[in-house]
């Protein structure tokens, strides 16, 4: 055969008589992207993306099917090229239904993958889902304590039964890799990733299953060490930059530690992992409070960019009579001056913390967790009542149930339906609380009925201390440069998290809509440091929502799954716990732990991290929507061996069937039906299938995929 000579976008390509225009710039290095071309079937041309441009030629071609000729000019990407490949895929995708990702790992404001790490669980492979938390979140054990876990609000085994337990879940698989176990429980698989493991007195820390890349030469100064702080500090420092955390506390954690109480995060958790982000070489100091011992101008000058990430320390106060008053403490203020005297477990409830409280009558006015940890702390500290109140009822408070049931276990008094109007002070001291009797009227903008004032009706309630946890708001002295929203947070962009000064970016809850929870600002500082790797390496930062194909489901869908209860986690006994900080939940066992993770429905796709489907979708910026119309609900088959056949995720390639049937020799499949119907599918008698898994290998979207046999 003879040598050919052809130009593709601009480049002078050698290639061989004979060779189709895509195998010709394949070979020169060209990309020219196709779903149904593999070099061991012969060609088909089905699927119509690879299309291409050639000078002197009114039609596209298809590049896997025409063969090169010397001189040809072709163009692989012009807009007309674009555009065809755009409605291509959009056809494709107006009749493949699914789900790429979970609606767990989707509902995560952390983007972890849920689905992939439960699954890893199920099949004892620990430390490979451990790895893959964290790739996006370097904080499993303490997170998976403390977490909301709206992952589980969207689990679709709820339409069986109960959700899976995701939170434990990711407790368990962080307990596991930074706390000692038997030396057989923490030997790496075989079939276990390659990780950077550390044996420091007797635990074992991973690194993600990566090192740090080479030294950039940039530096990162980032002002704040909570969760948010300290994930951009990680995935910055992993990408190979020199990163330096300041903060004004003693100690790193941010409100991990000092927020939240010993029972639900012993801080002792928190460190390890605290030790895992610092073993990656960045650097932590304390005690440096911005616009006291730093400024913000200093640090744009000595470092490559800056991350503020401050976070929510000053309580909101209540607005009204008394409330400064000796007695009256914010929430956060209140957990952070007891939380130094009660880590470790200990048994000091009482002794030389900043706001004793034992014999007291408390009041703590707010619904959310925050206000639970102060009732509950309360109770620790051995005060004599606790009230909690709130101007709506039980049903209406934000805090999760399990807190608030535990709570009333405690002995906190539930005072729904009161709100606060005057705190008596007697001598400078707070005496009483007076109390509004509210009843619920029209919903508000958050759609929960407003509370409104019974007029005529009032409580009073002697207490000696008021803990107010309705709020919490950031401090900006030392960032006045800064532009601030109107709620007076830092504004940032959502997508780039860049203010208005260059080179600083801020996130968490310092930013835009204030105090979350800590996994929003996790999963803001992961993505914040991908952006200021970016803007270190001189690229633009733009952000662009990824397409996904998402599917809706009823019970209906599973109504043929056995029901199956999910492990009910253990607590201590309330008259046990409430007499020292000590965790209340001692986490899932080994076997519980398998089989919590095994109700798992796997609602995403299998196949998604390797789909060319979705990845073209992105590439050409699909909206398959404008081909509206009846879209197939197959249901997915088990009848080819080794392979779980889900039919409405297939184009009709035929890949599958040609290297069945001409490299395999076995022809199983074929294409059954006509039109808009035609599926692949066992064309008769199965018994010829060899199980060697070449058409799962080879399917393009996931519609065929192989049998994981643990």
């Amino acid at each position: 055969m003879g040598e050919i000579k052809l130009t593709i976008n601009g480049i002078e390509c050698a290639g061989t008589a004979g060779q189709t225009i895509l195998e010709t710039a394949r070979a020169n290095g060209i990309d020219i992207p196709t779903l149904c071309h593999d070099e061991r079937a012969e060609i088909y041309g089905s699927c119509g993306i690879c299309v291409v441009e050639a000078e002197g030629n009114p039609r596209l071609l298809r590049a896997c099917s025409i063969m090169a000729a010397d001189g040809m000019v072709i163009h692989t990407d012009t807009e007309r090229v674009r555009k065809s490949r755009q409605t291509m895929l959009e056809l494709l995708l107006s009749d493949h239904t699914g789900d790429c990702v979970a609606p767990c790992v989707l509902h995560c404001p952390g983007e972890t993958d849920c689905q992939g790490y439960v699954k890893l669980t199920a099949e004892g492979k620990y430390n490979e889902a451990y790895n893959l938390i964290m790739e996006k979140l370097p904080f499993p054990a303490s997170i998976g304590r403390v977490c909301p876990h709206p992952c589980e609000e969207a689990c679709r085994r709820e339409l069986v039964e109960e959700p899976v337990s995701i939170m434990e879940l990711k407790r368990y698989v962080g307990d596991k890799a930074i706390l000692p176990q038997p030396p057989a429980a923490t030997a790496p698989s075989e079939r276990e990733p390659k990780a950077l493991l550390l044996e420091e007195g007797g635990t074992r820390l991973a690194y993600a299953g990566r090192k740090c890349r080479e030294e950039s030469g940039k530096s990162v100064a980032i002002v704040g060490g909570g969760p948010g702080g300290l994930t951009a500090a990680y995935f910055l420092r992993l990408k190979g930059h020199a990163v330096t955390v300041y903060d004004a506390m003693p100690q790193m954690g941010g409100m991990l530690r000092y927020g939240i109480p010993e029972y639900r995060l012993p801080k002792e958790i928190l460190q390890k992992e605290i030790d895992v982000i610092a073993k990656t070489g960045v650097e932590m100091r304390n005690n440096v409070k911005i616009g006291r011992n730093i400024t913000l101008s200093n640090l744009k000058k000595d470092y490559d960019a800056v991350i503020v990430a401050v976070g929510a320390w000053t309580s909101v106060g209540l607005g009204c009579p008394g409330e400064e008053l000796d007695g009256v403490v914010g929430g956060i203020d209140f957990l952070r001056g007891v939380s130094p005297q009660t880590m470790s477990g200990s048994d000091n409830r009482n002794e030389d913390v900043l706001y004793p409280l034992s014999g007291q009558k408390v009041a703590v006015v707010g619904g959310g967790n925050t206000a639970m940890d102060a009732c509950r702390t309360a109770v620790r500290l051995g005060a004599d009542a606790v009230y909690n109140i709130y101007r709506r009822t039980k049903n209406e408070m934000p805090a999760e149930e399990i807190e608030i049931t535990e709570a009333e276990e405690e002995g906190v008094v539930f005072k729904n339906l009161t709100n606060p109007i005057e705190i008596i002070g007697k001598d400078g001291k707070v005496c009483a609380v007076r109390l509004q009797i509210m009843e619920l009227g029209q919903p508000d903008a958050s759609g929960r009925r407003r509370p409104v004032a019974v007029q005529g009706k009032e409580e009073t309630l002697d207490v000696e201390s008021v803990l107010v946890a309705i709020g919490q708001k950031t401090d900006v002295s030392g960032l006045e440069e800064l532009e601030l929203t109107r709620w007076k947070t830092l504004a940032a962009d959502e997508h780039t998290f860049r203010t208005n000064l260059e080179g600083v970016f801020a996130v968490g809850d310092a930013t835009n809509n204030g105090a979350g929870i800590a996994i929003s600002a996790i999963g803001e500082a992961r993505r914040a440091a991908g952006m200021v790797d970016r803007y270190l390496n001189g690229e633009t930062l733009e952000y662009k929502a990824p397409y996904l194909v998402k599917t809706e489901k009823t019970a209906k869908d599973f109504e043929d799954r056995k029901k199956e209860l999910r492990v009910k986690v253990r607590c201590r006994p309330a008259g046990e716990r409430i007499k020292d900080f000590k965790e209340i939940n001692p986490g899932l066992t080994e076997e519980e732990a398998r089989k919590e993770a095994s109700r798992c429905l796997e609602c995403g796709c299998l196949d998604y991290f390797e789909c060319k489907l979705i990845k073209y979708a992105n590439q050409y910026d699909v909206q398959p929507e404008k081909y509206g119309g009846k879209m197939h609900r197959r249901a997915v088959e088990d009848d080819i061996p080794g392979v779980v056949r889900t039919p409405d995720k297939c184009i009709l390639c035929g890949l599958c069937v040609r290297l069945c049937e001409e490299e395999v020799g076995a022809g199983v499949l074929g294409f059954v039906g006509r039109g808009f119907d035609t599926v692949v599918m066992p064309a008769g008698d199965c018994i010829e299938c060899v199980n060697c898994g070449k058409c799962a290998e080879v399917c393009p979207t996931g519609a065929l995929i192989g049998k994981v046999t643990v």
